[in-house]
């Protein structure tokens, strides 16, 4: 297409976004109205709009909405979406609410990650002459040992609160352990980066040694001035976010880290915390979001996945995710005295992985661990387990609506009783 002049450039980037937020909103309304959680019907979007369906369809709108001028300019825009997504993940987790819980948070959490990562290293072990040769493997195998544990804590909140579990002990029970999936996912993710990005021991030990000068500082020094300023107005925040983000960035390991610890260390007051994310829900979901949708379908090439033995490779790790997944969490919770259609409920919330593990691919897809073949399998992956959650929370709610589970611990309407 050649280059482009700025103005050319502009009016095109302008087209784009508008293009990407009219079809990621009529793509999620009409996967809403089919019982699946938006998100889903947002990634979708982003496929539609990409090499794998437009791209074959109509090559030339394609090329005229997303020349490379064009996927920079919204490569910023991705960037700032993903930073303030992960801001308002960080502020939605309350980390006081993972004390206490008990025994059957601690085995269900902990079955929940290392399950999936004990199926996931041998996998990756195996998947790594084929899909992982510009990378270190010990850093492709810890990416994608990562990937698999995560739990989308997004997605999880919406479920619960579309399926009206969030104020049972299951629904509890889910999120506070999704919350500690994720706190040691995201760890591991760090370590990751920062082995990817280093250029040795030294590097690493560098990168992971002013991480925790740069935590420390955030919970010692930036968490009490902002509980000083008592509601920080919301430009305050987004700078915070925005700086937070910038300063992991040049620490070398990912900006979404900065986004999330920002939102992690806002002051606790949750009708405020409510108006907030009701403030920046709405330009982050309808502007800024798309964006990344759009970059993620461009990425997706589900066209080059033209083997029987591509398609079963996408299989098993569809098999392998969820046995892991699902499996870990719902044996963990029969285990710890819960019933069986209770513990597979809790099994089939913490296999939902959406947003957030299309957040973990993109991560590792600009580091060079994720091949395009590989990051098409994997986003396969996240939206299977996603689109499975909500028929089979339906199927179950009805099991236990008709009597044929009581919580040996009480009635499943008491989130004390998860206590």
């Amino acid at each position: 297409m050649g280059n482009l002049d700025a103005a050319t450039v502009s009016g095109r980037i302008l087209l784009a976004m508008a293009v990407l937020m009219v079809t990621v909103r009529i793509v999620g309304w009409l996967v809403s109205k089919i019982g699946q959680p938006r998100v889903l019907g947002e990634i979708v979007a982003g496929i539609l709009l990409g090499p794998s369906v437009l791209g074959l369809v109509w090559p030339g709108l394609m090329a005229h909405l997303f020349p490379p001028q064009v996927i920079t300019g919204l490569n910023v825009l991705a960037q700032t979406g993903l930073v303030m997504f992960m801001f308002l993940v960080g502020l939605e987790i309350d980390v006081k609410s993972l004390r206490g819980q008990g025994r059957k948070v601690t085995v269900i959490s902990h079955a929940s990650l290392l399950v999936p990562i004990a199926l996931a290293v041998p996998l990756a072990v195996w998947l790594y002459p084929r899909f992982g040769q510009r990378t270190d493997e010990l850093a492709f195998v810890l990416f994608f040992a990562a990937a698999m544990a995560i739990t989308a804590f997004p997605v999880l909140s919406r479920l619960l609160r579309e399926s009206d579990l969030l104020s049972t002990r299951v629904g509890v029970v889910s999120l506070v352990c999704a919350a500690i999936n994720d706190i040691y996912a995201w760890i591991m993710l760090a370590v990751v980066v920062a082995v990817a990005k280093s250029a040795g021991s030294e590097d690493v030990l560098r990168t992971l040694l002013l991480s925790i000068v740069y935590v420390v500082v955030m919970l010692a020094v930036v968490r009490p001035l902002l509980r000083k300023l008592g509601h920080p107005s919301i430009w305050v925040m987004i700078a915070v976010a925005i700086l937070s983000a910038w300063t992991t960035d040049q620490i070398g390991i990912h900006a979404i880290f900065g986004g999330f610890l920002a939102g992690a260390v806002m002051p606790r007051d949750p009708d405020w915390q409510r108006d907030v994310e009701a403030k920046l829900e709405s330009i982050i979901s309808v502007l800024l979001l798309p964006m990344f949708f759009g970059l993620v379908g461009l990425s997706t090439r589900i066209d080059q996945l033209t083997t029987a033995a591509l398609w079963l490779t996408a299989l098993l790790v569809v098999v392998v995710a969820t046995a892991g997944k699902l499996g870990g969490a719902t044996v963990a919770a029969r285990l710890t005295g819960d019933r069986w259609t209770e513990s597979l409920l809790i099994g089939v919330l913490m296999n939902t992985r959406g947003l957030t593990e299309v957040v973990i691919l993109t991560v590792g897809v600009q580091l060079g661990v994720v091949s395009p073949a590989l990051f098409t399998i994997m986003v396969l992956m996240a939206l299977v387990t996603t689109f499975m959650a909500a028929p089979l929370i339906t199927v179950l709610k009805r099991r236990m609506a008709a009597g044929q589970v009581t919580s040996p611990a009480g009635d499943l309407r008491g989130a004390g009783a998860a206590r």
